[in-house]
């Protein structure tokens, strides 16, 4: 081989390694729903340094959604299996890439400084309830299911009038319970732990604590869909269930 033809075959090598090293450090951006925020910190984070993608991370709501959703840049998103399927209908998600990866459990919290009630048995939580002055839950997937003995015949008329609703985007439960909008708070209790000026009592007794589900998907505007492929198997792996217990999430049942 000339010196010249050497030196073309090493240029050409070089640019391929070169092309090759752009096209796999992918930016990825992950659309997330409120309960599933910190899990998914936590499985970006790793995913980033793993895969030497780099991965970010927002909650979008409303018109930002929306303009996400149907021109991007965005590549995966993650929700409870009802809005998840919404939006497959849509055509927004690509067909067979919906994967169930979390659970989180519910809890109660009060404002800092607060004494903490009894929430031990079902029968103290429901005491605890009727004494409160005020309720606050959400109106997601944790709202549904907190709803289930406060909506309940036996304690409704008693309940129902001392219920304050958040959400649509403003915020997680901690938040107005912080600034005193009600007496106790109810939400995932991955939101909860250690949210500023609140203190988290604990989880929602026996079959009270239903676990709110949340899948993650890849989005059709995805112009990286091998890197965002990559991060679904990540999430649903078996590496990925430590970092979810690590912010009081569990890894979906399989």
């Amino acid at each position: 081989m000339t010196m010249k033809s050497w030196s073309g075959a090493v240029g050409t090598i070089l640019i391929g390694l070169s092309s090759g090293a752009m096209c796999q450090a992918a930016e990825l951006i992950v659309l997330t729903n409120q309960g599933a925020v910190p899990g998914v910190h936590e499985l970006a984070a790793a995913f980033a340094r793993t895969s030497g993608h780099k991965v970010t991370v927002l909650q979008e709501v409303g018109a930002a959604l929306e303009q996400r959703l149907n021109s991007g840049p965005a590549d995966l998103i993650t929700l409870n299996p009802e809005a998840m399927e919404g939006l497959a209908k849509k055509g927004k998600v690509v067909a067979g890439t919906v994967t169930p990866f979390t659970l989180a459990g519910l809890g109660v919290s009060v404002r800092a400084g607060a004494p903490k009630p009894d929430i031990s048995t079902v029968e103290a939580y429901r005491a605890t309830l009727l004494a409160a002055k005020s309720i606050g839950y959400s109106r997601g997937c944790s709202g549904q299911h907190v709803a289930y003995l406060i909506t309940h015949p036996a304690t409704t008329e008693k309940l129902k009038p001392k219920v304050v609703l958040t959400g649509g985007g403003t915020g997680p439960v901690t938040f107005f319970l912080a600034r005193g909008d009600f007496e106790l708070g109810i939400q995932q209790t991955n939101i909860m732990v250690g949210a500023p000026r609140t203190d988290y009592v604990g989880p929602l007794p026996g079959f009270l604590n239903k676990p709110c589900p949340t899948s993650v998907a890849l989005l059709g505007v995805s112009k990286e869909q091998g890197a965002a492929r990559a991060m679904i198997r990540f999430m649903a792996s078996p590496e990925a269930a430590p970092l979810l217990r690590k912010v009081h999430q569990e890894p979906a049942k399989r």
